[in-house]
Order: C-alpha cells, then sequence, then structure tokens
C-alpha cells in the first residue's frame, strides 16, 4: 500500500482502511501501516479483498473522492461516487446520435482507425529494433496486415463488420507481439494468444492489469467532461459494462498499456519471481508484481510528449482527457468527427 501522487492503492490482503479523525489509516492484522491526511487523498484503489469501512465511503462520496474495486488482477469490478455531474445537454446529445446509426459507424471506424495504426506502430518499431532478419520479415507482414485492415475499417458497412475486421486485426497482432520480447525473456514471457478471464499466461497476466488501470483511466476521463460512461459508439451496450470508457480505451492499448508491457519486460523489471499460478490455469502478478507495475505506470504517465494535433507538449496522464474533450466536441457539433490519438 502506498500513495503515488493523489492516488491511495492498497494492494495487501485483508488490510482494513478507515477513517480517523481527518485522517485516512490503514491497518493490516491490527497493526497501523499507512496514514494519509484525507486533504491528500483524489482517489482510493483497491485490490481484492480489502475492508474499507463505510464512513469512510460516505466521506469520500460527500468529498467527491472516488473509491475503485479492483479484482487481485486489477480486473474493475466496481466505482463509487457522489452524484453524478456533468452538462445534461451534452448527455443527450450523446444519447441521441448514438441511435444515429452513421454517427455511430463513423466513430466506431475513427476509434478503430486510431488503435489500428497504434499497433502498427508499435510492430514497425520493433522490426526496426530486431536484427533477426526473418523476425523483421514477420512484424513487417503483420504490420502490412493491419494496413489492411485499416482499409477494409474504412468501407465497414456497419458496426458488426467493422468489429470483426478489428478483432481479425487483434489476433494478428498478439500472434507478432513474441517478436518484439527481447530473446532472452521470451522463455518467461511466451504470450500464446490474447486470454483474459483468467489469463493463462505471464504476458497476459501483465496486459490484463495494465488495461485495468487504462480502463480506470479512461472511465475517469470520459465522466470528468460529463459524458455517460455506460453509452458507448464501438462497444454495444451491456447491463454494467462502461461501453464508452472501452470505446476510448482501445487507441491507447498499444500506446500505454503494450508498450510499457514490453518495457517491463525487456528491462528485466519484471520476471517469473512476480507472477503466481493459481488452480484451473490462472495466472496472476503477486504483491510484489503489481507494485512494481503500479509504481513505474504512474512515472510513465508523468512523462511528456509532444501532442500531434494540439503541437504542444502534455503528459501522458492527460492523454485520455483529452480525448475525450474532443470527443464531447464532437457529440456537440463543434468539430465534424472524432480524431483519435496517434502515436509516433
Amino acid at each position: 500500500m502506498y500513495q503515488i501522487e493523489n492516488t491511495l492503492y492498497v494492494m495487501t490482503h485483508n488490510a482494513y482502511v478507515h477513517l480517523d479523525n481527518t485522517t485516512v489509516r490503514v491497518e493490516v492484522e491490527r497493526e497501523t501501516r499507512l496514514r494519509v491526511p484525507l486533504h491528500h487523498i483524489g482517489s482510493l484503489v483497491c485490490f481484492g479483498n480489502v475492508m474499507v469501512t463505510p464512513a469512510l465511503m460516505h466521506r469520500l462520496a460527500d468529498e467527491g473522492k472516488s473509491l475503485v474495486l479492483l479484482e487481485r488482477s486489477g480486473r474493475f469490478k466496481a466505482r463509487l461516487e457522489g452524484p453524478v455531474s456533468g452538462n445534461i445537454l451534452l448527455r443527450q446529445a450523446q444519447h441521441r446520435l448514438a441511435d444515429d446509426t452513421t454517427f455511430a459507424l463513423a466513430t466506431g471506424r475513427a476509434l478503430v482507425a486510431g488503435k489500428l495504426r497504434n499497433s502498427r506502430t508499435l510492430l514497425q518499431r520493433g522490426a526496426r529494433e530486431t536484427a533477426d532478419p526473418e523476425e523483421v520479415k514477420t512484424l513487417s507482414r503483420t504490420a502490412e496486415s493491419l494496413a489492411a485492415s485499416l482499409r477494409a475499417a474504412k468501407i465497414a458497412a456497419d458496426l458488426d463488420a467493422l468489429r470483426g475486421v478489428e478483432g481479425e486485426a487483434a489476433r494478428g497482432y498478439f500472434a507478432a507481439l513474441n517478436l518484439v520480447v527481447k530473446p532472452q525473456a521470451r522463455a518467461s514471457f511466451a504470450l500464446d494468444g490474447r486470454t483474459r478471464r483468467p489469463p493463462r499466461d505471464r504476458f497476459n497476466a501483465l496486459l490484463s492489469f495494465l488495461y485495468s488501470l487504462l480502463m480506470n483511466d479512461c472511465r475517469s476521463a470520459v465522466e470528468a467532461v460529463g459524458l455517460d460512461p455506460q453509452l458507448g459508439f464501438l462497444h454495444a451496450v451491456r447491463p454494467g459494462r462502461a461501453a464508452l470508457a472501452l470505446d476510448l480505451q482501445e487507441e491507447f492499448r498499444s500506446v500505454l498499456a503494450d508498450r510499457l508491457a514490453l518495457t517491463l519486460i525487456n528491462r528485466g523489471q519484471l520476471g517469473a519471481r512476480d507472477f503466481e499460478a493459481r488452480e484451473g490455469g490462472a495466472v496472476l502478478l503477486n504483491d510484489q508484481g503489481r507494485r512494481t507495475v503500479v509504481t513505474i505506470w504512474q512515472e510513465r504517465k508523468r512523462e511528456e510528449i509532444t501532442h500531434p494535433l494540439l503541437q504542444t507538449k502534455v503528459p501522458l496522464a492527460v492523454l485520455p482527457l483529452l480525448q475525450a474533450r474532443a470527443l464531447a466536441r464532437t457529440l456537440r457539433g463543434d468539430l465534424p468527427g472524432y480524431l483519435p490519438f496517434l502515436a509516433k
């Protein structure tokens, strides 16, 4: 358990988090492990079986601070916040345009295009960095396949066809991702396709954990600009599913999550020691692995890049918020169409 910037992460099994006057206290087996003034916390994120008192929940809600519950694997479970705010006119526009098949398809195409372009860029970078001619050929061929998928996405007749293009492209992408891992790390981090619930290997466990962190950031971004996170354009609407946050997440998967996963593996910052196997074949990050990933995730988000449209330097942490604002402007009619973030 530790605090990074204004977010308090509690990862210890059976930790007890409660309010002591104006201080948040974290105890494990009745021993105080951490004290943090409440006004220093913007969000409390709990992994696995962590007990949070009702008094603290009420205080967080009263002060507009969020409580996020994740499984030990990092999979999103729930989010507690105060009353929903935001521009009702913007939400009305969102609901109206979600039923507009032309608008929804155009927006879905843009989201998929962003994902495919950024995935292709990652593979092309991998091809430049490997010295093995056969691996260069495979990565380049997969990158060209993603370019073909981009062309197919532009002419997809409906959302189902678009999702089919995206799904087929994703399978090819994950099949090639192993080749971006350094040879000496491949024995420990072999990716046998994308497996989710549960992840079946260390690479998938790491990706699932990072995608959960990214999902939380994307959901926060769409809510911050006043959008309804449950109503998306690319992902189908289902009860309890934050479809719009999933939409926004797509263009950032390779940029923020996959690149970081590869960095952690290739630099040896994570190893087999940071994972544990469960009954049924599931593989998860252990406590030490999760601490390492969350720490480096937050450090990474502080890095600055030049935004291709704004032409100004911004921290990676604000990219989801900038894209959520762009989507809101599109819904209002201020922009002719949604433009995804494209990495270099």
